[in-house]
């Protein structure tokens, strides 16, 4: 049995506060796995110079965007600065559902929402937490793109991300960048095997009870 065709895709949530390295963890698990696809989130605010429908977000009106929530076709959705933003759920559940992994970089709310959705039983949510508060905020320092100011409200922010880790499924401490990606393809690739990821096996069971019973005859 061809196990990876018979798979269901994982919704991946990666959460952590800013500077605790999710962007590079998941940029490196997208190359390590180029099967791998960022959720394409949905917003009502106006596209950007450069910025594509569809590729960098489904750009639709406060009306549509209203008829989704209330249809239930957002996993999660959030008001930010003005404006809507959420995950629709119609692409995900097709990825899922053609057994491909789906990576969502949401904070703890939107991970919380994702993981209470109607796909909660194919979501792997992980925390990602820094090695010490110092380190964080040298991280965001060495970054170089930032404001003080910008970056002491980060901090502060931090500290209510953190305070979430114990709603996720995995927490990882980023203390090593190569050692924690190594941690985190072992905990993609073994939840990949779950029996709700697996729907084929059923049928593959009974193959061998058949092939049982005819030697057994």
């Amino acid at each position: 049995m061809n196990q990876q065709k018979n798979r269901r895709g994982l919704l991946i949530i990666l959460s952590s506060p800013s500077g605790a390295g999710k962007s590079t963890l998941a940029k490196r698990l997208m190359e390590w796995d180029p099967s791998l696809s960022f959720s394409v989130s949905a917003t009502t605010r106006e596209p950007r110079d450069g910025e594509l429908d569809g590729t960098h977000y489904h750009f639709v009106d406060e009306a549509k965007f209203r008829s989704m929530v209330a249809d239930g076709e957002m996993l999660e959705h959030a008001h930010v600065f003005g404006n809507f933003y959420g995950s629709p759920a119609g692409p995900v559940r097709e990825a899922i559902d053609d057994g491909r992994d789906v990576l969502f970089d949401v904070d703890w709310q939107g991970a919380q929402q994702i993981s209470r959705s109607a796909l909660q039983d194919h979501v792997l949510s992980i925390f990602v937490l820094p090695p010490s508060i110092s380190e964080l905020r040298r991280r965001l320092e060495s970054r170089g793109q930032d404001a003080a100011d910008v970056i002491q409200k980060r901090m502060q922010k931090s500290w209510d991300e953190i305070s979430h880790w114990d709603g996720y499924d995995y927490v990882l401490v980023n203390d090593d960048l190569d050692a924690s990606f190594e941690r985190l393809k072992t905990i993609v690739s073994a939840e990949r095997q779950r029996l709700a990821q697996q729907p084929g096996l059923m049928d593959f069971v009974r193959g061998l009870q058949s092939e049982f019973q005819e030697d057994e005859a």
